[in-house]
């Protein structure tokens, strides 16, 4: 039996790593993504050596995610259209160039504030055509039934690199200054183009819709906003995500001017949210139903919000770190669950336009969120700005027990209906 479908070498939480072309894509993926979030950390750090503001590091968030919002949908529409893989391929690459840009402008000493902003800005446009192929890939790599398990264990694969990206940036920083985080990453890059390159699909079939682009998108809209389990999961995550998750855009605050650390401890900070979030992607590997998911939106959402105000408030590196290790369960729980909703709901053929619709939803509302943080920041203090973002989370926690509730009842009377016409239909 071949090992695209034996299940038996792998634990049931892994099963969607039996598939040949996820295996190398996931390692290719990780590898990759250590390489990001180190040039991540790179970044916040360098621009507030260079600038020591709140409001800039909002503007540098700003600036990598303003891009979302006029391009977003448009990137949907062509994942559904073309190659991902081949489209996945241009965007690493260009994601390359980007990195030996920064590396090249900080090791030169030539860099400035502005040339942070703008390569960040190039940064956010590239991502955005890369994240919904990159969504409504994974299907094509693990087919339907190990859907849900490969979006969990990207995930995971994510969130280990949050906690060894950050780790390994402190150190570097501390050693090298920043751009050794940024070489790093450039080289990182080789991973995943190479695993791109290397996995084994069926030739693409080219779209047959001649329809023209803006009527492509109007109905991928269309869909989504007229099915309500869809509609409801994209604006909670506008709401929370766009605005509860701009905590990190103000770590280097936390550091340099409220502990009074350095480099080492701000990535200690990044990679804590990081442990909390790689525990809740493990936990997410597990089979879940409907109802379970649909309970880890409440829990996540309640543990996101909490362990912020811990963390915003308690201003001692320990509790600081189970804050944010706390907060950071919670947040990859609601953010994750929520990915598998949306896809277990949505038809393969607007796959694409949908996950761009939630990446509109989740990365094109952040730059207005960074910016409102960073304002805040800047006039109130950070713990005051990471407050608001764990009042939001909580906020939403509320909306979702009440529809909780809701849906509960209306499966109740569904349930007693059926059970009465079961009994009207037996013979008296």
């Amino acid at each position: 039996m071949s090992s695209e479908n034996s299940a038996t070498r792998f634990a049931p939480g892994l099963r969607a790593l039996r598939h040949r072309n996820f295996r190398l894509y996931w390692s290719g993926q990780l590898v990759s993504l250590v390489g990001t979030w180190m040039q991540s950390v790179a970044q916040g750090w360098l621009m507030h050596r260079l600038t020591a503001s709140a409001f800039m590091l909002g503007l540098l968030s700003f600036a990598q995610f303003v891009p979302v919002l006029p391009l977003a949908l448009w990137a949907g529409v062509l994942a559904d259209r073309t190659d991902k893989r081949k489209l996945l391929m241009i965007t690493q690459s260009l994601l390359l160039v980007q990195a030996v840009m920064i590396a090249v402008a900080v090791t030169t000493g030539v860099v400035k504030p502005w040339m942070v902003l703008l390569l960040a800005l190039f940064y956010g446009c590239v991502n955005t055509f890369d994240l919904p192929a990159r969504q409504s890939f994974v299907i094509e790599l693990t087919g339907r039934e190990d859907l849900s398990n490969g979006i969990a264990l990207n995930s995971a694969a994510f969130n280990a690199a949050r906690i060894l990206g950050p780790a390994a940036a402190g150190l570097l920083l501390a050693a090298f200054g920043e751009r050794g985080c940024f070489w790093l990453n450039a080289v990182s890059f080789a991973a995943v183009l190479f695993a791109l390159s290397a996995l084994r699909l069926p030739k693409h079939v080219p779209s047959t819709d001649e329809r023209s682009v803006g009527s492509t998108l109007k109905d991928g809209v269309r869909y989504a906003w007229g099915t309500p389990s869809i509609r409801q999961l994209l604006v909670l995550l506008a709401f929370c995500a766009g605005l509860g998750f701009q905590y990190n855009v103000l770590l280097p605050v936390y550091a340099r001017d409220i502990l009074h650390t350095g480099p080492r401890e701000y990535g200690a900070l990044l990679s804590a949210f990081g442990a909390g979030s790689l525990v809740a992607a493990v936990r997410m590997t597990q089979k879940l139903d409907r109802w379970a998911l649909r309970r880890n939106l409440l829990v996540g959402l309640v543990l996101g919000g909490l362990g912020l105000l811990l963390f915003a408030w308690w201003h001692w590196l320990p509790a600081m770190l189970v804050g944010g290790a706390v907060a950071g369960f919670g947040l990859i729980l609601y953010v994750s669950s929520t990915n598998v909703l949306i896809q277990m709901t949505t038809e393969d053929r607007y796959r694409g336009r949908v996950m761009s619709l939630y990446t509109l939803m989740f990365v094109g509302t952040a730059p207005y969120g960074a910016l409102l943080a960073g304002a805040i920041a800047q006039r109130f203090g950070a713990p005051t700005a990471t407050s608001l973002c764990a009042v939001l989370l909580l906020g939403g926690a509320l909306w979702v027990s009440r529809r909780l509730r809701e849906l509960a009842a209306a499966d109740a009377v569904a349930a007693l209906e059926s059970e009465n016409e079961a009994e009207a239909e037996q013979p008296s």
